[in-house]
Order: C-alpha cells, then sequence, then structure tokens
C-alpha cells in the first residue's frame, strides 16, 4: 500500500503518483488514466473499461458469426 498526499495544482486538488507507481502501471507523463468504482472500492487504470466492454462485444459478434467470416476471407 502506498499512502499518496493531495495537493493543490491550480484551482485543482491532485495527487502526485510516485515513479515505482508510474511504471508499474507502464505509465508517462499525458497518459490517461481511469478511476473506476466497485463493490471492493476505487480502482486506478489505464485501461479504459468502456472499451473492455466494447472489445467483450465485438469478440462476441466474430465468435457468432465465425463461419461467415471464415467465408468472406477465402
Amino acid at each position: 500500500m502506498t499512502a499518496l498526499k493531495l495537493t493543490q495544482i491550480g484551482n485543482s486538488v491532485g495527487v502526485i503518483l510516485p515513479k515505482e507507481v508510474l511504471a508499474r502501471l507502464k505509465l508517462i507523463k499525458g497518459d490517461t488514466v481511469f478511476l473506476t468504482e466497485s463493490t471492493t472500492g476505487l480502482h486506478l487504470t489505464p485501461y479504459d473499461p468502456e472499451l473492455d466492454e466494447q472489445l467483450k462485444l465485438g469478440r462476441e459478434f466474430m465468435h457468432d458469426y465465425r463461419d461467415t467470416f471464415h467465408q468472406l476471407a477465402k
């Protein structure tokens, strides 16, 4: 667990992530992170949860129509 302190950034309040956390998440300055809420708490992730859902739906679609895609690929 890493304790983070809130700090004033202009007219906003922000959190400074230690370089170890940035390295673990493979983030650099300017990247976007997503804060999601779940039953177990808040999660900070570099992955867009909406994109994950779209990819899941796309995979299901391709699985359902795999024979059609196979024929089209010929």
